[in-house]
């Protein structure tokens, strides 16, 4: 009975450090998202400004505006994961989600700091579009004998066909492929500070209208913008950088002072798009002091499901719609929100 009871207690004993180990030591296929740190776009990171400006007066604003970010957990234990199941503020999702078994975390990583530094560049063109800096489609190359050839010139800037402006380089593509090839069509632009139209007609190459010219987008204004902030990833950051360098650049002081949170993707035009890690977001906004948390319209159902008491959703789906959402704030008015 002895050596029996001495076996029952050697194998209970082992059975606890197994499972002690599967569930303290043994990772599991899942990452947590939690409510990661916020910026002050108008502010510092590191001893530095986020957005600096060199060459223009600058602006100093008595509130902020804050993006916001998701944190992100791998090599969880299978304790981490249920007590993360467990926490309202995050979400144990599958490790696949965030890093697909396909791509390395380093390449994911890499992914996502590409389109941090893209999403850069977008904010830039929104804001200095809106303070009055228009960007110019540049002719950069006219490939002989096509269409444009003999027509158009390199340092041309394209600024209409048919009498629809030119804003972008893809906003050109899209006018070109609007009607079918073989079609006059009436290309205004300026050379050498000189308005002039031309008609061109353009011409198939793999079953696309094409007119034969390379362009770039250019953006005249006299100073430098830089946005210097590190260890922040994806496209989300957006729609804040770009309020950030308005608010920067423009007298009046947006925030009213009150502290915004806000996420979103931008592209050149303004238009504002959806991002991932809502919930986690405004928990992090609350947390920072937020006020008011602009959002996505794209992401309105699934902020509502994931409402903070105490922080209003401004509903956005445009750069426009977050500057009017901004000057509610200032009035103490209530911007329009998300609803169900």
């Amino acid at each position: 009975m002895r050596r029996r009871g001495a076996t029952v207690l050697i194998g209970g004993v082992l059975l606890a450090l197994l499972l002690w180990q599967a569930f303290f030591s043994i990772p599991v296929p899942y990452v947590a998202l939690g409510p990661g740190p916020t910026v002050n776009t108008l502010g510092q990171a590191d001893k530095h400004d986020v957005i600096s400006v060199t060459g223009a007066p600058v602006s100093t604003s008595k509130g902020q505006l804050r993006l916001t970010t998701v944190s992100v957990t791998s090599d969880l234990t299978l304790f981490e994961a249920v007590k993360g199941w467990l926490q309202d503020d995050y979400a144990v999702v599958p490790r696949e989600l965030i890093y697909p078994p396909s791509r390395t975390e380093q390449q994911v990583d890499q992914q996502n700091a590409q389109e941090f530094k893209d999403s850069q560049s977008s904010a830039e063109t929104a804001a200095l579009a809106k303070l009055g800096y228009s960007v110019q489609v540049t002719v950069r190359e006219v490939k002989a004998g096509s269409p444009a050839d003999g027509v158009l010139k390199a340092g041309d800037v394209i600024t209409a066909v048919d009498g629809t402006p030119v804003t972008a380089a893809a906003k050109l593509t899209d006018l070109i492929r609007a009607k079918p090839a073989g079609t006059p069509r009436t290309f205004a632009y300026t050379r050498d500070g000189a308005a002039g139209t031309a008609t061109i007609t353009p011409r198939t190459e793999g079953d696309t209208p094409r007119i034969g010219v390379t362009v770039e987008s250019k953006q005249p204004h006299p100073f430098q913008l830089k946005i210097d902030l590190d260890k922040i990833g994806g496209p989300s950051a957006g729609l804040m950088f770009t309020l950030g360098i308005i608010d920067k650049l423009d007298p009046a002081d947006l925030t009213g002072g009150q502290v915004i949170a806000g996420t979103g993707t931008i592209d050149d035009q303004g238009k504002v798009g959806p991002i991932g890690g809502i919930p986690q977001k405004l928990v992090a906004a609350k947390r920072d002091g937020a006020t008011v948390f602009l959002t996505p319209a794209a992401n309105c159902a699934e902020a509502m499901s994931s409402a903070v008491p105490g922080l209003p959703m401004a509903k956005v789906a445009t750069l426009d719609d977050a500057l009017s959402a901004l000057q509610a704030v200032r009035e103490h008015r209530q911007p329009a929100l998300c609803t169900r």
